[in-house]
């Protein structure tokens, strides 16, 4: 006899499928649909076709905050995959006051956004504690005309740097977290079988963390390059994009556009680039779990 089907279980899922439907879908929809007019919030939508993507291929800003984003997933994401792993080894250790370290070291994350950028932009400022303490120690070092003092937001070369180095310290303890979670899911046996082995120290996490660690690695890997790819709020609280959009990503562009110049339509061609490469690194993910076998259960 077929057992009848218990709808229970969906009903708790319709709220949240009704909330995704709204918040999700159906603006993703739109906006796809707004990406072939010209819109600007105040007339009627007017269908200009494909016009916006071929203004995408000739606007020399989007392709430079292309670029800027690129560069950002290559610096920021193989750090944010390596940096916290060794961190979390560390804390992993039982050592007396170890809970202190890890709470320290998880800090950042619980911080706004907001009040951590503003925190940096003052770090970085002209006369701010960087640049006092370069003033100090450089005194020791540097001729009295010379002057150590570093442009760390103002200087289309340096800009750019320093709002990664707040993505990275933002983002330490809180990848820290997920592989501390993998690492206290390693019996404790397979250290032991080999140091008798002779791999012991640092050479058994070569051995035996790296390999069991692999799916946290490709999972962190993945989940920071989409973070960085969406970078916006160190962006807008620092540098507004500048100097001469050397800051500027793909997602403050495509806010500058909708939010400050009205050219929605414009802004929803950025966006479903956007999209495109997120859902990119999403497939990749998978594809990589698929082919390595190390899917997280």
């Amino acid at each position: 006899m077929r057992s009848r089907l218990n709808p229970t279980p969906y009903l708790f899922l319709v709220p949240a499928l009704v909330i995704l439907v709204l918040t999700v879908f159906l603006p993703s929809i739109q906006a796809f649909y707004l990406s072939f007019f010209n819109y600007d919030l105040i007339g009627d939508p007017q269908w200009i076709g494909i016009d916006n993507f071929r203004r995408l291929w000739e606007d020399s800003v989007f392709w430079q905050t292309l670029k800027n984003t690129a560069l950002y997933i290559i610096i920021v994401v193989p750090i944010l995959a390596i940096a916290p792993l060794w961190l979390a080894i560390l804390v992993n250790q039982k050592l007396r006051g170890i809970n202190w370290f890890r709470t320290a070291y998880y800090v950042p994350v619980v911080i706004s956004m907001v009040v951590a950028g503003l925190a940096w932009k003052w770090l970085y400022a002209e006369n701010g504690l960087l640049n006092q303490f370069l003033q100090y120690f450089g005194s020791f070092f540097l001729p009295p005309s010379a002057s150590p003092s570093i442009p760390w937001l103002t200087d289309p070369n340096l800009a750019l740097f320093s709002v990664m180095a707040v993505t990275i310290w933002k983002g330490l303890g809180y990848y820290m977290v997920i592989y501390l979670a993998g690492l206290q899911s390693i019996p404790a046996e397979l250290y032991e079988a080999a140091s008798l082995d002779g791999s012991d120290g640092w050479r058994s996490h070569w051995d035996i963390t790296l390999p069991l660690m692999r799916p946290y690695l490709i999972l962190v890997a993945v989940i920071s390059a989409i973070s960085a790819t969406k970078v916006f709020e160190e962006v807008y609280i620092m540098t507004q994009g500048g100097p001469l959009n050397s800051s500027k990503t793909i997602v403050y562009y495509l806010y500058e556009r909708a939010f400050q110049n009205l050219d929605i339509g414009y802004a929803c061609a950025i966006g479903l680039v956007l999209f495109a490469i997120v859902f990119g690194l999403s497939l990749l993910r998978l594809a990589i779990a698929r082919w390595t076998g190390s899917e997280i259960s």
